[in-house]
């Protein structure tokens, strides 16, 4: 059996022997652009009182972004697939926190946890096509409430080769397909999406 780790988790691992747990190995370009995301994400959904999984949630920076802007979840599941970087969300002992190992592209299981709401933050952009619709589609089953994530949606800051970016038009398409309840904006960054995905018509 191939102990080869897979393709698009391979960035992820390549940066984090060049610079351990630190900013670098997240691949954002800056911890700015990282917060602009963080805010589009918070401005979909109120995270007070419920259960948030942050799939791929690398050291749980967004946790620590929704505390400093006293946003508090009644519990923060953070799912991340590189030891490394879920080691250093360990260290943090973030509130109402947990840190669990897995991979939500090999093993889809991993994003049912019971979460009212499921976030993706940077985590889908090394997938492939089949990859990233399987996992926006896993995820919407598997919230109780409403998808929320960031996707690359121009070439323009996906230059790197590890990276990939995806048509809003055919994105939205798929997610009319899940839900009647779906919103997009990309407002806050030149080449970067946030979509909502909702299951009833409660305000997003």
């Amino acid at each position: 059996m191939s102990s080869t780790p897979p393709i698009y988790l391979q960035p992820y691992l390549n940066a984090t022997k060049k610079y351990g747990a630190g900013f670098g190995s997240l691949l954002w370009a800056s911890p700015k652009t990282q917060a602009v995301r963080f805010a589009a994400l918070l401005r979909a959904v109120d995270c007070m009182g419920k259960v948030v999984l942050d799939a791929g949630c690398g050291r749980a920076d967004l946790l620590e972004f929704m505390l400093g802007r006293a946003v508090y979840p009644m519990r923060y599941l953070g799912l991340e697939a590189v030891e490394t970087l879920a080691v250093a969300a360990e260290k943090k002992r973030l509130p109402n926190g947990r840190i669990i190992r897995g991979d939500f592209v090999s093993d889809p299981q991993q994003l049912e946890v019971d979460a009212d709401v499921i976030f993706f933050c940077g985590s889908l952009n090394t997938l492939d096509d089949g990859a990233f619709y399987q996992s926006i589609a896993h995820a919407f089953s598997a919230a109780k409430d409403s998808l929320v994530f960031n996707f690359l949606c121009s070439p323009q800051l996906a230059a790197s080769s590890h990276l990939t970016w995806h048509e809003p038009e055919a994105l939205l398409a798929f997610a009319g397909k899940l839900s009647d309840h779906v919103r997009f904006w990309d407002d806050y960054l030149q080449g970067d999406g946030t979509v909502a995905i909702r299951k009833d018509s409660g305000q997003l």
